[in-house]
């Protein structure tokens, strides 16, 4: 399937760059390097995204060993919602 109509390339290509080590694309502009191509109107971001993390997260598993300290777990664990501290009220008038 097309996924860039500007630059004209399919999520085979996205997933074939998408090979798990310490060369492997992070961001879109890693992709789009990778692929020789840099982006145009911005459509395609979100589906290259998308490639991205599901292929990624079905490529590499951690081990328990690299679990703390693999980077996609890192980066995974960052999107994450942080958690919201209780809110104390605080009285404005003071006695």
């Amino acid at each position: 399937m097309i996924v860039c109509s500007c630059n004209v390339f399919s999520d085979g290509e996205v997933r074939a760059c998408l090979n798990p080590g310490p060369d492997c694309p992070r961001t879109l502009a890693q992709v789009y390097r990778c692929l020789g191509c840099g982006p145009q109107c911005g459509r395609c971001a979100t589906t290259i995204r998308s490639i991205m993390d599901e292929t990624l997260a079905r490529k590499h598993t951690c081990s328990a060993d690299c679990e703390t300290s693999c980077p996609l777990t890192q980066q995974a664990n960052s999107n994450e919602p942080k958690k919201l501290e209780r809110w104390r009220r605080r009285s404005i008038l003071k006695g």
